[in-house]
């Protein structure tokens, strides 16, 4: 009986979750060990299965830096970054291409699909879903006067989604799972481009209600390195300045501050490593993970 109870309790308590977001859009960067790990890869297509079930329209955008990596070293080609981003010349992008588009993307699907879902696999070449620029990156050196301009080779931006073929998706109660290769029509170039980015891009286009990173770190964590549950944007640009937020998060935590910033009504980043944390983040008071919004 206390088991039905729990059971109940739970359920009462994602009910006011479920009727808010009702028929919203949930834009999710998957990425990390739950990519990896096979437990956290099937939680996680349960979860999608189950947000699609109940009225919400998630919509998937993914990463695959270590199968990238995986595949590099198999052929002896070496990767090369430059402040965190892979310098992609026109044989690596081959291989981001074929790789996020033709192996990761479609074991998403498959797995989603296994679940009882309805997935569809994407590329940014499919339907002009994402329009691309190449991104210019400056460095302020001391030895110029200007800063100097390093050429990642294929690493994009997004200028433009184009959220006609997702809603078509939405509407017939599939799920889009999105590889975050970009294009170019004018120039024909496929471009790369960070899944972060993609998502954000991508949730703000759509005006969801929310975006949420999956990664490998609990979120953003205080100066006491202890777990920040809700963050006005004010309060982390302020954190980003005294260095609280550094390394790796600022890049995550600008993209949630981004999408708040843009319509989207809340951003998150949790710990992906926690089996079915999208549920525990939005059906439940505490979540997992850390909440932006323009006021907290």
């Amino acid at each position: 009986m206390k088991d039905a109870q729990s059971r109940a309790s739970v359920l009462v308590e994602a009910l006011p979750y479920l009727q808010r977001f009702a028929d919203q859009t949930v834009v999710i960067k998957y990425g990390g060990n739950a990519m990896v790990e096979e437990e956290l890869k099937q939680s996680f297509a349960t979860d999608i299965t189950l947000l699609k079930q109940v009225g919400i329209n998630p919509v998937v955008i993914h990463g695959g830096g270590p199968q990238i990596g995986k595949m590099l070293d198999q052929i002896g080609k070496e990767a090369k970054f430059i402040d965190g981003m892979r310098v992609t010349d026109e044989e690596t992008m081959d291989v981001v291409e074929m790789v996020l588009t033709g192996r990761v993307n479609k074991e998403i699907v498959a797995n989603i699909n296994s679940a009882g879902g309805k997935a569809v696999g994407l590329s940014g070449k499919d339907g002009g879903l994402i329009c691309a620029d190449k991104m210019k990156v400056e460095r302020n050196a001391p030895e110029f006067d200007v800063p100097e301009i390093i050429d990642l080779g294929h690493v994009g931006k997004v200028r433009k989604v184009n959220t006609q073929i997702l809603n078509l998706l939405e509407s017939d109660r599939f799920v889009p799972v999105i590889a975050p290769v970009g294009y170019n029509k004018a120039e024909n170039q496929s471009y790369n481009i960070n899944a972060d980015l993609v998502a954000g891009a991508v949730a703000k286009a759509l005006g969801a209600a929310k975006l949420i990173l999956l990664t490998d770190v609990p979120g953003v964590l205080d100066a006491n390195k202890k777990l920040c549950s809700k963050l006005s944007t004010i309060q982390a640009r302020e954190w980003i300045a005294k260095e609280t937020i550094s390394g790796g998060m600022i890049p995550k935590v600008n993209c949630c501050l981004d999408a708040v910033e843009h319509g989207v009504s809340r951003a998150h980043i949790i710990d992906g490593r926690a089996p079915h944390a999208l549920l525990l983040e939005i059906f439940t008071d505490e979540g997992v993970g850390t909440v932006f919004s323009e006021a907290v």
